[in-house]
């Protein structure tokens, strides 16, 4: 069975992560590719431009987000192919860079992941 974590790419690569996968449509501000060890980038299944603007992190705004993300992203071919990759690891870490580590898009991804694998 695989495991999922998540992981803000500011934190240090740990030999419990497993595969990292970054969720980010944009790369994280001020680290470098070293530091974010990451063992693909799939910023296809973050949230796109307009769901990210108008989620601002903004607490009040979570459960709608969640719905909003989860509707863009499960139809998705991207969230076939991480689904694909996530089956056939034994650990792996998704990696975001959002400051909010309960209200982010690597949290929804997770929990759809683990209703999957």
């Amino acid at each position: 069975m695989t495991t999922v974590r998540i992981k803000r790419v500011y934190d240090e690569r740990s030999v419990d992560d497993g595969y990292r996968i970054l969720v980010d449509r944009i790369w994280p501000r001020g680290v470098s590719k070293e530091h974010a060890s990451v063992d693909i980038w799939m910023r296809s299944v973050a949230p796109t431009d307009s769901l990210r603007k108008w989620f601002g992190h903004e607490a009040s705004k979570w459960e709608e987000f969640k719905k909003r993300y989860t509707k863009e992203i499960e139809h998705s071919p991207d969230f076939d192919k991480l689904l694909s990759i996530v089956k056939e690891k034994k650990k792996v870490t998704l990696v975001y860079s959002a400051k909010d580590p309960e209200r982010n898009q690597a949290v929804v991804l997770k929990e759809l992941l683990e209703k999957r694998v």
